[in-house]
């Protein structure tokens, strides 16, 4: 898991293993703390003091403003009605869907939500 040539590093990101995350065409603002299995996609921008924990993925579109915490495990998409395939079958491309951006304004927490096993 790399992290790109034209990756974008403010002063002072910390990305505590930087062999374990996978960071390719984004910004990341200064301060910003990484954790390991992260996934932040091309377009993506992240301001100053946003911390990003372990297993998250941001796809393009994503903007996150300053002071944001990403939690565990939280999953973006960029897609309202996210298919594998057309009405016809044929497997879909990146032509036969439309990037809807996500912006999560300055300091909100983000976590996932737990669910119950009980039935």
């Amino acid at each position: 898991m790399p992290i790109a040539d034209d990756v974008k590093l403010g002063q002072g990101v910390k990305i505590y293993h930087p062999g374990l995350v996978n960071l390719y065409g984004c910004e990341i603002g200064d301060g910003c703390n990484i954790g390991a299995f992260v996934e932040i996609r091309k377009t993506v921008t992240i301001g100053r003091n946003v911390k990003i924990q372990a297993f998250a993925f941001l796809p393009e579109g994503v903007t996150l403003e300053d002071g944001v915490f990403i939690g565990p495990h939280v999953c973006f998409t960029n897609d309202k009605y996210p298919r594998s395939v057309n009405p016809d079958g044929s497997l879909m491309t990146a032509d036969d869907w439309e990037l809807v951006p996500t912006l999560v304004k300055k300091a909100p927490a983000l976590v996932p939500t737990p669910r119950s096993s009980a039935a």
